[in-house]
């Protein structure tokens, strides 16, 4: 989906610019990489059009799609500059309109990315994909109601639009509806388009469900798309450690969090990183590593401190331990966030702390 958009986006702006032959060309061939999802190679042509033609609207357009292809956090503020530069020399174009809200959405800010869309839609009403990611961040801003009501009228517009499917299910989600998100998600991954973060999501229902065959099989063939994408390999361990499996688990987290991987310092990759430890926590006190599982489940409080569920993990290791006074004030903090001990390990630490 993603390739198809970057070929309408190049072949729209193309059109509507008085880019000379040279910086053309050089587009022309930019535009080929990022299809082929050669994002190096896209942003070097991008570059030699922009020296030829620095006013191309249509030639800022493609280099912040390249940056935004290579999948760097520190890529994210160039992509988004050459975006704004392209609608500054141009505000009529669309589809950097669409991908300037895109960068908004990964940085948190999806109040911008909900301007950037209905400015959009504004210029071309009904525009399929701006209905559904309108939807999605309506979702984000804590509407889900919203999102099935723009989403619904995306589908209207293009039956075979696979992200409505997607952002459906996201919304039913948060309503609560399971088997329709279940259902939603079923239909999105039958697509061709399919995208990594749509298995994912289906995975983590079945998993939920206790199909670990089919949730694993979904997160594998994540994995196939896209290597590089932390969330699988944390599906994985979830997994694993559903099932008893923590050096699995382990081996899976290793790949999620790998050595001098850098992420970008958003609300959702801080989450994501909260999650990762966390999992290698519930790994190592499976396998009875005391010392280890603590400094696992510290680390995903350095991300969130607000985990429930970790703060009671803590408490009871440190209770293992004789330590008390930890014991007792992860306890509170636990409570706190709606997630209490048993009551009789908290007898034992309230005995032990006298």
């Amino acid at each position: 989906m993603l390739r198809w958009l970057i070929a309408i986006a190049f072949c729209v702006a193309a059109a509507r610019s008085q880019t000379s032959q040279e910086s053309l060309a050089h587009l022309q061939a930019g535009a080929g990489h990022l299809q082929r999802g050669e994002a190096t190679q896209a942003v070097r042509e991008c570059k030699a059009a922009l020296a030829a033609d620095p006013q191309s609207a249509a030639a800022h357009m493609l280099l912040g799609q390249a940056y935004l292809a290579l999948r760097s956090a520190s890529m994210m503020a160039e992509a988004k500059a050459e975006l704004q530069q392209a609608l500054n020399l141009d505000p009529e174009l669309l589809w950097a309109r669409f991908y300037l809200a895109r960068v908004y959405m990964d940085l948190g800010r999806n109040d911008k990315a909900k301007q950037e869309l209905e400015r959009g839609l504004e210029q071309r009403p009904n525009v399929p994909h701006f209905l559904a990611l309108l939807g999605e961040v309506n979702r984000k801003l804590g509407n889900p109601e919203a999102s099935l009501a723009l989403n619904r009228k995306a589908l209207q517009a293009d039956p075979a639009l696979t992200t409505a499917h997607y952002h459906l299910a996201l919304a039913y989600l948060d309503l609560k509806k399971q088997d329709e998100a279940i259902r939603e998600l079923e239909r999105s991954i039958q697509s061709q388009y399919v995208a990594p973060e749509m298995y994912l999501a289906l995975s983590s229902l079945y998993t939920q469900r206790r199909r670990f065959g089919e949730a694993e099989d979904l997160c594998k063939k994540a994995i196939a798309l896209d290597a590089s994408r932390p969330e699988a390999y944390l599906n994985v361990a979830r997994l694993y450690n559903l099932q008893g499996a923590s050096d699995k688990a382990l081996a899976a987290l290793e790949l999620a969090l790998p050595e001098g991987k850098n992420f970008p310092a958003t609300v959702y990759y801080q989450q994501l990183q909260a999650d990762v430890f966390f999992e290698f926590g519930r790994a190592y006190q499976a396998k009875r590593k005391a010392p280890q599982a603590i400094q696992a489940y510290s680390r995903s409080l350095e991300f969130d401190p607000n985990r429930g569920d970790t703060h009671r993990q803590l408490a009871e290791l440190f209770l293992r331990k004789k330590d008390y006074t930890s014991a007792m004030e992860h306890a509170k903090a636990a409570e706190k966030l709606g997630s209490a001990l048993d009551p009789a390990l908290r007898d034992q630490i309230l005995r032990g702390s006298k």
